[in-house]
């Protein structure tokens, strides 16, 4: 006789039983665990993908505006160059500060729109993830 006045072979079964259930329940959990870690790679892959794209996209605007900027300076210091009186410098100093400032303005509203889109591309793959992972807890 074992413990608990059962017989030893029904002891025994009990035993292989719950060692059985708890290597079920370890099995489980690790396919649970390998999912999540495959789900987290290919929501940091995305993110990654999204990240490079868009830091790309802003690069290559911040090169577009530094020639435009660039090809812009050098038409002042032409139109500057060729002026034939005082007046005209002020004239053509003054519509071009405001040329600059207006440039200005629109390229920097073009890079904040494009940071915007990295930020919300950047998290958009994370946040999906994390919900999924919410869905399938409840």
């Amino acid at each position: 006789m074992s413990p608990f006045g059962l017989p030893k072979v029904a002891w025994q079964t009990m035993f292989e039983e719950l060692a059985e259930q708890r290597a079920a329940r370890t099995q489980e959990g690790c396919e649970k665990i390998k999912t999540a870690s495959q789900d987290l790679a290919e929501a940091l892959r995305e993110t990654y993908s999204n990240s490079a794209r868009t830091a790309t996209d802003y690069g290559l605007k911040v090169i577009e505006i530094s020639n435009a900027n660039a090809s812009s300076a050098i038409d002042f210091f032409a139109r500057i160059a060729s002026s034939k009186s005082m007046t005209d410098v002020f004239a053509t100093s003054a519509a071009e500060a405001r040329r600059v400032f207006d440039a200005a303005s629109a390229q920097n509203t073009q890079l904040w729109e494009l940071t915007q889109r990295l930020a919300t591309q950047s998290g958009e793959p994370i946040r999906q993830h994390v919900a999924k992972v919410f869905q399938k807890a409840s």
